[in-house]
């Protein structure tokens, strides 16, 4: 069982950034692919980004160009690198891994079977 815990939110001002980390035990972390989603109040979980277990990476078109993906296998920690925040990024943020070996179907929660507990991202106006 795979167990993955956020850590990172906080409250930002437009234009700040944050770097978001996920922890994960439980699993031989460099076999899995990694995401990233957020969901914002009343609205639907939104696909952030995802990186391969070979390190390919897929970014929603929301934040394309201001947030990056990365990963340390000896540290069993995915990041996310949030750049250039608006305050429409506020959201809760989720890391997610898909069952061991599959690089596929990354862009959908639907493909993911373990989540993390979220971590709250603030920005301000």
């Amino acid at each position: 069982q795979v167990q993955l815990v956020e850590s990172g939110g906080g409250l930002v001002q437009a234009g700040g950034s944050l770097r978001l980390s996920c922890a994960a035990s439980g699993g031989t972390f460099s076999r899995y692919a990694m995401g990233w989603f957020r969901q914002a109040p009343g609205k639907e979980r939104e696909f952030v980004a995802a990186i391969t277990w070979i390190g390919g990476t897929y970014y929603g078109d929301s934040v394309k160009g201001r947030l990056t993906i990365s990963r340390d296998n000896a540290k069993n920690t995915v990041y996310l690198q949030m750049n250039s925040l608006k305050p429409e990024d506020t959201a809760v943020y989720y890391c997610a891994a898909p069952r061991a070996g599959i690089n596929y179907g990354l862009v959908h929660s639907s493909g993911y079977t373990y989540w993390g507990q979220g971590t709250q991202v603030t920005v301000s106006s």
